[in-house]
């Protein structure tokens, strides 16, 4: 089985995934059902596959982790916290560790925030990147994409629409695997 750090998210069309508070209650559809594919993104059968989520602090703060129970969620902190249940956090550096479970041929699910996605983005080792566009221009908020990224090539591997709501899945070119 290979392993995969796969990004998942929601944003506006302008590129936030978050208001200036954190907020998301923006994130649903316009209503309109005409364009609507025949497929589905079906967010509960993506997490069936998922073998460890990862976040930032912030998303911990606001409760996020509770929606991943039965999970390993790794938080992504400055501070020395001890771990409990299902819970760990890394005070470090986390992009490594989580290679590591790739490695080990784990899927990893990032769920954010942008600060955290950042890491990953610069090191350039995220293999998938599920992405749902929100008919919303939110005009400012928590960017998805932070400045000064490296070029990153990309192959769409699925679309669907769902009342207004575009989910594209793309995959990383550089982590294909080769057949020759």
């Amino acid at each position: 089985m290979d392993g995969k750090i796969i990004l998942n998210l929601a944003i506006s069309l302008d590129g936030y995934i978050a208001d200036e508070n954190g907020g998301f209650d923006w994130i649903i559809g316009d209503g309109n059902n005409t364009l609507n594919t025949d497929e589905k993104w079906e967010y509960d059968k993506f997490l069936e596959d998922i073998d460890v989520v990862v976040m930032g602090k912030n998303c911990y703060n606001q409760g996020f982790h509770k929606d991943f129970v039965g999970k390993n969620v790794y938080i992504a902190t400055s501070k020395e916290i001890e771990n409990y249940e299902n819970y760990h956090f890394i005070n470090g550096n986390i992009v490594k560790i989580i290679k590591e479970f790739k490695n080990e041929g784990k899927k990893i699910f990032l769920f954010g925030g942008g600060i955290l996605i950042d890491h990953f983005v610069k090191a350039d080792v995220i293999d998938e990147y599920v992405i749902g566009i929100i008919p919303t221009i939110l005009g400012k908020g928590r960017k998805l994409f932070l400045e000064n990224n490296p070029k990153i090539d990309l192959e769409l591997q699925y679309y669907s629409v769902e009342s207004g709501v575009i989910v594209m899945k793309y995959s990383n070119r550089k982590s294909r695997v080769k057949i020759d």
